[in-house]
């Protein structure tokens, strides 16, 4: 009978080639009893001298090459470890070259080695497994990936920090400069005004000198003495006896500089109307129609704001006096005096006696309004559009065309077109003017007639068309 199998505990380690650290394939055995894979000892040997031919393990030197004959019994035990699982085939880890056993990492010299470089030229050196070093410089790579990460994300956060940064820094410019624009435009109006006073008291003073002179020359002593004492005393001047005109200097603080100027200006124009109001009789007659800017200016300016709850929802408000068309609709909460249809938008403030103000624009075109809160804000008929119903005056403004609208009727102005328009209304007297404005004060010219307003309208911005919004007009009181 056949003889029953014999448990053999089969101890992979004792099967491998010390060479490639691999399990024996086509094992041989040499003279000093230690075995190796038949292609790795020839690959170690091929070379060398005869005479350093040598184990690499035990080191013992032989005077020739041995032969290599196959060990049949550990073929035999290397093919029961295969088949039994325990390792992988043979066939998969044949020794080709160092580069197919860099299994062994070292450290003092930075660089994979196999196991013979260890016992060699790597001897006494700090050596692991590449497995071992692998785990170790993955860790540091993730650290390093961490790191990195983190810093991506601070710098984000920086530029994001500088992004609001650079908004905010903006809207203070663009702040300081319409605040010194307004101050400026004020004081330049002023000295308009003021300079006109001094024209007309010179032109006085001049008549008054040619009288003199006319008398001085009369010969007739009774004549003279008859006309002198009709002639009127000399008016004390409402003018300093000097002006003094400072030189541009090296102005080192404009922010200052304009609040100093601006506060004066202040001061000054609050003396005039207490002057003005002063001099105001009870006798009931309407005053005439402002002549100039500057009069429009310092006596019936008004400061309006837009009313964002009547804004249609493609204008976006900027600061609660500027408005732009975009194409993302707005955010803006459902508001039953919203207009739905149309691109506009009314001011917050209602108009009654007096008022003036101005409109600053640019792009290919806009409509400047008047209309009356009552207008229609639903759907897109024309008792919703400014200008196409009897609630609402407008003038189109686009290229170098001027075209007023009311009631459906429109007239086209020949006029002169700039980025400025005034609007003037005295709601008492039931009067509405536009004007186009220019670079300096006293040339605004009018660029329309009159108009009969009967109750308290509101200002109205912007365009009223699609068309003139997606190019951008941006306009601003």
């Amino acid at each position: 009978s056949a003889s029953a199998p014999i448990a053999v505990n089969l101890n992979e380690a004792a099967f491998s080639c010390s060479i490639c650290l691999d399990l024996l394939d086509i094992p041989v055995t040499i003279p000093c009893g230690h075995s190796y894979c038949m292609l790795c000892i020839k690959g170690f040997w091929k070379g060398k001298e005869n005479d350093s031919r040598s184990c690499p393990q035990c080191r013992e030197t032989f005077t020739s090459e041995p032969a290599l004959v196959k060990n049949t019994m550990l073929a035999a035990l290397t093919e029961e470890l295969q088949k039994t699982g325990i390792c992988p085939p043979a066939a998969e880890h044949h020794y080709a070259g160092a580069e197919d056993v860099m299994k062994l990492f070292c450290r003092t010299d930075q660089k994979s080695i196999c196991y013979l470089c260890s016992v060699e030229e790597h001897k006494g050196h700090d050596t692991v497994s590449a497995a071992a070093e692998r785990t170790e410089r993955q860790r540091e790579l993730e650290e390093n990936q961490l790191q990195i990460q983190q810093r991506i994300q601070d710098r984000e956060k920086e530029v994001k920090l500088l992004q609001q940064q650079e908004v905010a820094t903006n809207m203070s410019i663009d702040q300081a400069m319409e605040n010194s624009e307004k101050i400026f435009t004020e004081l330049i109006c002023l000295v308009e005004r003021k300079r006109g006073e001094l024209e007309q008291e010179i032109t006085e003073l001049k008549r008054r000198d040619a009288e003199l002179k006319q008398l001085s020359l009369t010969e007739d002593h009774s004549r003279f003495l008859l006309n002198y004492p009709s002639l009127p005393p000399l008016s004390e001047s409402t003018h300093s006896s000097s002006i003094n005109v400072r030189p541009p200097g090296d102005v080192r603080d404009v922010t200052a500089a304009v609040s100093e100027l601006g506060k004066k200006l202040e001061d000054i124009l609050r003396e005039e109307l207490t002057r003005i109001s002063l001099t105001i009789t009870q006798v009931d007659v309407s005053p005439s129609e402002p002549k100039s800017r500057p009069d429009f200016l310092l006596t019936y300016y008004r400061n309006l704001t837009l009313d964002p709850n009547t804004a249609h929802t493609r204008l976006m408000m900027l600061k609660k006096k500027k408005v732009t068309g975009v194409a993302q609709t707005q955010p803006y909460p459902d508001n039953a005096g919203r207009f739905t249809f149309w691109w506009q938008v009314l001011s917050k403030e209602s108009l009654t006696g007096r008022c003036y103000w101005e409109v600053e624009w640019k792009g290919d075109g806009l409509y400047v309004a008047v209309a009356y809160n009552s207008i229609s804000r639903d759907g897109k008929g024309k008792e919703c559009r400014f200008g196409w119903n009897e609630n609402s005056w407008a003038v189109h403004i686009y290229g170098n065309t001027c075209i007023f609208y009311h009631n459906c009727e429109k007239v086209s102005i020949s006029a002169p077109v700039s980025s400025r328009i005034g609007v003037y209304l005295d709601h008492t007297a039931g009067v509405l003017s536009f004007y186009s404005v220019s670079k300096v004060c006293l040339q605004s010219k009018q660029i329309n007639g009159r108009y009969h307003i009967h109750h308290p309208p509101h200002c109205a911005e912007p365009p009223g068309t699609q068309r003139h919004l997606r190019q951008d007009a941006l306009c601003g009181l």
